[in-house]
């Protein structure tokens, strides 16, 4: 046998398997949809009720960063009153220009980070005008990569100041917001 006869052999093969593959996906596309059974006892079983979802993993909402922000900010005045609030507070604010040396990453040794270069606090939280925790806002995981927010993260706990991160990509239902800003101390 030469060549082009083996090469002529293989092709009719793919095409029996390719035919094979089609019939079987066919004789299953039909199963789906063919008519009920007439017999109770071969009827598929009753649905069932669906358990209620965890609120924790619901489908997001989808939100501008404004309306995070007025969400947060409707959150902490009504469940919180005896702290007032700042937004997008400027790290310089609160600990000045200053530059320290910190590790924000594994793979770097410890380097100088002014705290200019930090994201603005999302809400710093406030009591007898003496700041007491901090909620930051933020997408993705901006809280565990990003420079920016490593740096904020970092100047907070020189501060010794709760660092309370949020994803604006998941839920926030009201109650997990306030619930986990409690756990946090403050």
């Amino acid at each position: 046998m030469g060549w082009q006869s083996i090469l002529k052999n293989m092709v009719n093969q793919v095409k029996d398997t390719v035919k094979e593959i089609d019939k079987s996906l066919n004789t299953q596309q039909t199963q789906k949809t063919a008519p009920p059974s007439s017999k109770p006892w071969q009827q598929a079983p009753a649905p069932q009720a669906e358990a209620p979802q965890d609120p924790r993993y619901a489908e997001p909402v989808e939100r501008t960063d404004a309306e995070w922000v007025a969400y947060f900010r409707e959150i902490l005045q009504t469940a919180f009153p005896q702290y007032t609030f700042k937004e997008n507070v400027p790290v310089t604010e609160l600990v000045g220009y200053v530059s320290d040396e910190f590790q924000l990453y594994s793979t770097r040794p410890r380097q100088a980070y002014k705290a200019e270069w930090g994201q603005p606090y999302s809400f710093v939280m406030y009591q007898a005008g003496v700041p007491r925790g901090i909620v930051m806002l933020g997408k993705g995981h901006s809280h565990d990569s990003n420079v920016k927010y490593l740096i904020a993260r970092k100047y907070a706990q020189k501060m010794n100041l709760p660092y309370i991160n949020f994803y604006t990509q998941m839920t926030n239902e009201r109650n997990y917001v306030i619930e986990r800003i409690h756990r946090f101390g403050v």
